[in-house]
């Protein structure tokens, strides 16, 4: 199983950090968990493409995890010819979601059916709506999922990935929580998202300042991965977004609650299980 970060960054805007999104690469099973901006040229770089998911997971319906999907669905759509089936699947609220990214959609939707006649028909798109507990197959990798909290944003979905023995934790914005160290008890990997709490802090921008109250800091990512037994610990999403000569540090602070191995790097960045 590889885990491929196809975008490290976060709402604010960085030339070389796209939108949250992770991709699983698991034998010829590709899953992409969230779609942030950029993904798709992400996935490109990551060696996949749309067409070759096997589904697609949401955690939240925040902007920044999911404005691309509109992408993946249309190339999706166009690279299968029409054929292929997008299976996406998320927490209450992503089939309307998916539906008003349709309507969105439809006057592209219309020119491509009038220009191309091998399109008949709108993009297929397979959507189910998930709750906390769920537990299903995507081929030969067993998914579950657990509730996380990003209170005010309700419902939001962490996922386990099990295949051929290596397990992965992939969970989106949250604080920790009893779903968090569920999915990550003893996994290979734990793929969070954080922030410096301490940086940000330092901001005079009260509306930065909200986004304490409902993320994992770099500490509590990895008391969580301590807590829970896993072997690696992952960062993601991470804000303010560090510099390579400043990676030392973020490590530092969560090898300060956590002895398993730590992973921070630049898009694409990819662990091997």
């Amino acid at each position: 199983m590889d885990i491929v970060l196809t975008g490290t960054g976060s709402p604010l805007p960085d030339a070389n950090r796209a939108g949250p999104s992770t991709l699983i690469k698991a034998g010829d099973t590709h899953i992409l968990i969230d779609a942030g901006r950029g993904t798709v040229m992400r996935m490109a770089g990551g060696g996949s493409l749309p067409v070759f998911l096997s589904a697609v997971l949401i955690t939240h319906l925040h902007s920044d995890h999911v404005c691309a999907l509109n992408d993946v669905i249309t190339t999706h759509w166009i690279m299968g010819q029409g054929n292929a089936t997008l299976n996406v699947c998320g927490p209450p609220g992503i089939k309307q979601f998916v539906e008003r990214q349709m309507g969105a959609l439809e006057a592209d939707i219309g020119y491509r059916i009038e220009h191309h006649e091998v399109l008949v028909n709108a993009p297929k798109v397979e959507v189910i709506e998930l709750t906390p507990g769920d537990t299903f197959d995507v081929n030969d990798v067993r998914i579950s999922t657990a509730a996380t909290e990003h209170a005010p944003v309700r419902p939001t979905l962490g996922y386990r990935l099990t295949h051929e023995g290596a397990t992965a934790a992939v969970v989106g914005d949250t604080v920790p929580c009893d779903g968090v160290d569920e999915l990550a008890a003893g996994v290979d990997a734990y793929v969070q998202t954080v922030i410096r709490s301490d940086l940000v802090k330092l901001s005079p921008n009260e509306m930065f300042q909200d986004i304490l109250d409902y993320h994992s800091d770099v500490q509590q990512a990895a008391q969580t991965a301590a807590r829970a037994g896993a072997k690696r610990l992952v960062l993601t999403h991470m804000v303010p977004a560090p510099t390579p000569e400043q990676y030392p540090e973020w490590i530092e602070l969560a090898a300060a609650n956590f002895d398993g191995e730590i992973v921070i790097g630049d898009d694409l960045t990819t662990v091997t299980l």
